[in-house]
């Protein structure tokens, strides 16, 4: 009876180094140990370069123990913040697997390392706060360039408009040496009258009215008689027709001076059609006013 007795003492006794063992046998299983390159890290999670993982993804929570070796043995272990676990950083980490993650229990650096780390952090920090800063200039520059490119379109597009008013003018009216024709009014006069006759004062107000659109503008009043009748009364009469316009011009329509040529008194010259005839001589008894735009003005 004693030896069953006995059998049954050793099989508790297996039993139980085995219910204790057990549980220390399945952490160790689950327990692994990488090696690493810190390449970035954001709040608890590290990714970690290693030989066989260029991208694993290591957990740090509350519990984990972070430190330095120190000693030439590298023996001794130094507590240390996680604030130090830094991208560039060599680290050594034990801990577990959870979900794709390695849960750390421990991470340990050497402290050489860590010097070398920081260093890197600096320069890649200096880096990325001169890539800031051309980016900042870049963007800058940018909107200088979009707001050129803006202004020169809407340049194009007045020049172009500019271009389309002084072309259909030049179609209708001609142009001068210096200048281009932009628009003209020919005010008729009776024989030997100079009053301007009331029907014409609304297309002389039109006239300067649209001269104020022109960049560079100028206004030419040149007065004219007919042939026929003594020469120096005809000059006479076209000099002072070209002043009663002009005076209308400028008191009603409010031209500026500065923008008025000096009126001109042609007397004969410049006959427009046939002076043996009544109509002739009717059409040759005028003042010409026109709108005038500068060339180069034009061309800017």
């Amino acid at each position: 009876m004693k030896r069953p007795l006995l059998f049954q003492a050793k099989y508790i006794v297996v039993l139980t180094l085995i219910s204790l063992l057990a549980p220390l046998m399945l952490v160790s299983q689950q327990t692994s140990k990488v090696e690493g390159l810190i390449k970035g890290r954001s709040g608890e999670l590290i990714i970690l370069q290693t030989n066989e993982n260029p991208n694993l993804v290591v957990e740090l929570t509350e519990n984990t123990d972070v430190g330095q070796l120190q000693g030439v043995l590298k023996a001794r272990n130094k507590k240390m913040s996680m604030a130090a676990l830094i991208p560039g950083l060599p680290v050594k980490v034990e801990g577990s697997y959870h979900d794709g993650r390695l849960i750390a229990f421990t991470v340990r650096f050497k402290g050489n390392d860590l010097k070398q780390a920081e260093a890197i952090e600096a320069g890649t920090q200096e880096t990325k706060l001169q890539a800031q800063k051309s980016q900042e200039e870049l963007e800058k520059q940018k909107a200088e360039l979009d707001q050129q490119r803006k202004a020169l379109q809407q340049q194009e597009k007045k020049v172009a408009a500019n271009k389309a008013a002084i072309d259909a003018a030049v179609a209708r009216f001609g142009q001068l040496d210096d200048y281009y024709i932009m628009d003209e009014v020919i005010v008729y006069f009776g024989n030997g009258k100079v009053n301007v006759d009331p029907k014409y004062t609304s297309q002389l107000m039109a006239l300067v009215e649209k001269a104020k659109t022109i960049d560079g503008y100028m206004i030419e009043v040149k007065g004219y008689a007919s042939s026929s009748g003594n020469a120096a009364l005809n000059q006479k009469l076209s000099e002072d027709r070209a002043n009663n316009v002009t005076n209308i011009l400028l008191q009603k329509g409010k031209a500026p001076l500065t923008r008025m040529l000096a009126p001109g008194a042609m007397g004969e010259s410049e006959q427009v059609s046939n002076a043996n005839t009544p109509e002739g001589q009717a059409e040759n008894r005028r003042v010409v006013v026109r709108v005038l735009q500068n060339k180069a003005i034009a061309g800017l």
